[in-house]
């Protein structure tokens, strides 16, 4: 994202009806401050038993309350926390306590209301048409701007410069009708989301002390007394958000909610988000799924990795969706009917997420051996929640025996099936299935990996890999 992106998260009903500022009067509508109209929607929210932060896991607790709060005082808000915690969704969601139609002047560029005309040019044309003034309806998905802040973004991107072809036109350079609005001013009644804020360069920082506390904007020596009903948010890495950081403190004072986010607390927390947020092209058994959020857990606990950066939750999110990927693409080769990821697919997430994670400056060199011995305790701790109590001698006894299992990235789930030992009578491929409740081969597969490979980190069975294929024994 490198312009400015709106929200367009929820389906739409039909626009009400006034077309005129009188038909708007006769209709009851109240105007409300942008503030207010956030407050009472979400207390009606409340009150409802309503969740107004759907998609949201882990933050009930902690950050919600908070945010609430902020949002019932009316004030602007700022979001830290590191990458990947779900500030930018968090912001998203305040769309959905927007009203969902508004009234606007119909041809205002800043979405003036038909009450409450705030530039001198409709103010003049709505004293010359009265009740006849054109009225326009624009979803609460038009009323939220986002804009990614980077070092080259200007004044003239967030507030405003003159317009060259407006002066062109006859206007002089002291009208304040030669100006063109910048984003925050054509977000009056609306919300404007700043992401990484302290990439802003510091005079445009500067240029927006006044936008936020006086409500009033300057460009190149005018000074508009605009009455901007804006609601600002933003987020940001703690790191950057302080004096010594990149931040200007005047304007990290005009914020009146400093707002920590996290990492989910819970494992649970975790794989939701995972399997909320990742596109998947074939299907991830949920243990994997667990494997791979205890994977991202321990990289966030572990001393090899640079937690100043932290380790996003983008991390997990793409390794659910390198599996699928891998299990779709033996699927395809090998004829599956069902693309089912398995334990063996795991090996490729980690050679395509090494990018993700930056290392601390001692560790060069074994960025894959970290990785890997992670993702082996990730792997043994599913074993233990899934197995545990289950009786895997028989299948210790048959490898000691001299049997084999073969499984790798092309074996497809049949024949790995097809080539494990015999037990006798014995139930155990099947009480391993329903561990998991398997209910196709390719599940059934990987529940079986998942205990071999839990086996041979218990260093009770061994295990053989060229890359290509993998022989337990």
């Amino acid at each position: 994202m490198d312009a400015v992106t709106t929200y367009a998260g929820d389906a739409r009903s039909e626009a009400p009806a006034p077309r005129t500022l009188g038909q708007l009067r006769e209709s009851g509508h109240r105007l409300r401050s942008l503030r207010e109209e956030v407050r009472d929607n979400l207390l009606a929210r409340l009150a409802a038993g309503e969740d107004p932060w759907p998609g949201l896991h882990g933050f009930a607790d902690t950050v919600v309350p908070q945010l609430e709060r902020a949002l019932i005082a009316g004030h602007d808000i700022v979001l830290l926390g590191e990458r990947g915690q779900g500030k930018t969704r968090l912001l998203r969601t305040l769309v959905g306590l927007l009203d969902e139609w508004s009234p606007v002047i119909a041809g205002s560029e800043l979405g003036e209301h038909p009450y409450d005309p705030i530039t001198p040019q409709w103010q003049r044309v709505a004293a010359e048409q009265g009740d006849e003034l054109p009225v326009e309806w624009v979803h609460r998905s038009e009323r939220y701007a986002e804009k990614l802040a980077t070092p080259d973004t200007s004044v003239a991107d967030l507030i405003g410069d003159v317009d060259p072809m407006k002066v062109a036109e006859g206007r002089h350079l002291g009208d304040p009708e030669t100006i063109h609005f910048g984003l925050i001013p054509r977000s009056h009644r609306g919300i404007v989301a700043i992401n990484e804020l302290p990439d802003l360069a510091e005079r445009i920082q500067v240029a927006m002390l006044n936008v936020m506390e006086e409500r009033d904007i300057q460009v190149r020596g005018y000074v508009l007394r605009l009455p901007l009903d804006v609601l600002v948010v933003a987020s940001a890495n703690p790191e950057d958000y302080t004096n010594r950081g990149r931040i200007i403190t005047p304007l990290k004072d005009r914020f009146g909610a400093e707002i920590r986010t996290h990492y989910p607390a819970e494992l649970e927390a975790e794989i939701a988000v995972i399997r909320q947020e990742a596109h998947l092209t074939a299907e991830v058994p949920d243990a994997l799924l667990e494997v791979l959020a205890r994977f991202t857990r321990a990289l966030r606990d572990s001393s090899a990795v640079d937690q100043r950066s932290g380790v996003s939750a983008r991390f997990a999110i793409a390794g659910a969706e390198t599996i699928a990927a891998s299990a779709l693409h033996r699927a395809t080769l090998q004829g599956e009917e069902h693309a089912v990821a398995r334990v063996v697919d795991l090996e490729t997430a980690v050679e395509v997420l090494r990018g993700k994670i930056e290392f601390e400056t001692g560790e060069e060199g074994r960025e894959t051996e970290i990785l890997t011995h992670l993702l082996r305790t990730a792997v043994a701790g599913a074993v233990r929640e899934h197995f545990r109590g289950l009786d895997l001698s028989l299948l210790v006894d048959a490898m000691e025996g001299g049997a084999t299992v073969s499984t790798g990235g092309q074996v497809t789930a049949r024949d790995f099936l097809a080539g494990l030992p015999v037990l006798g009578e014995s139930e155990l491929y099947d009480d391993i299935a329903a561990r998991l409740d398997a209910r196709n081969d390719g599940e059934t597969a990987c529940a079986v990996e998942l205990a071999l490979e839990g086996l041979y980190l218990a260093r009770k069975i061994g295990k053989d890999s060229d890359g290509r294929e993998t022989v337990y024994g």
